[in-house]
């Protein structure tokens, strides 16, 4: 039988994490896989600790704890592929949560039919109360979405809401840059270069989540930096 980490890298998140948290243990296999959580606290004072020490006996799927001190997402994606144990792994972020209780089954259930050594599935903007309502209109959180079982092009390529084969990560250790861990983007970089060496990663549309648009992203000075940057 599969077995899934599924890994989340938090930082300084409380109530997004144990969002996320609550998702992804009310997750229904329908037996075909077996779960586990790995949590990876990017924050050298430990804030998560506590929360994931609250959940490991909440069943029904274990939970591991452990801290990247150094403050990388890179770094703290690494540590976590190190922690898992399963021969499938799968990525959330800690401000994510599952759109329904089937979400690694249908993922896995995509990744079979496919052959595929990863799948990824949608990310919906979830927006919190007090979210300006023009913002909702815009489009300007929204991302691509494709048809269930296409292949995924270098664009869409992403550790949010993710399930893959261990086999794509080699004996190396050699994943992650180091070198974008402050920046981001290590993940789009490191699946890339899986691609190039023949991995196939295709969509599941139907395997949802939603990523929570915080507050810092409300004014609309965010998003004419934010798509500047990506121009120039």
């Amino acid at each position: 039988m599969d077995h899934i980490s599924v890994c989340i890298c938090t930082y300084k998140r409380p109530d997004m994490l144990v969002r996320t948290l609550d998702g992804v243990l009310s997750q229904v296999t329908d037996h075909a896989f077996t779960l586990e959580l790995v949590i990876v606290d990017n924050d050298k004072e430990c804030s998560a600790q506590a929360i994931a020490g609250s959940y490991r006996d909440k069943g029904p799927y274990r939970i591991t704890y452990d801290c990247e001190p150094e403050q990388s997402i890179s770094l703290a994606r690494n540590r976590a592929v190190r922690n898992a144990t399963g021969n499938l792994i799968a990525f959330i972020d800690d401000d994510e949560f599952p759109a329904d209780q089937r979400l690694y089954r249908k993922l896995h259930t995509c990744l079979k039919a496919q052959r595929a050594d990863g799948v990824l599935g949608p990310v919906l903007p979830h927006f919190p109360d007090g979210a300006p309502a023009w913002l909702a209109k815009s489009g300007l959180c929204d991302r691509p979405r494709n048809a269930t079982g296409s292949p995924i092009r270098g664009k869409d390529l992403r550790t949010g809401n993710i399930l893959m084969s261990r086999d794509v990560f080699k004996p190396d250790g050699k994943w992650f840059d180091p070198a974008l861990g402050r920046t981001g983007g290590s993940d789009g970089a490191f699946l890339w270069d899986q691609v190039k060496k023949g991995c196939r990663f295709f969509w599941c549309d139907e395997a949802t989540v939603f990523e929570t648009v915080p507050p810092e992203r409300w004014p609309a000075a965010y998003y004419i930096r934010r798509n500047f940057r990506v121009g120039s």
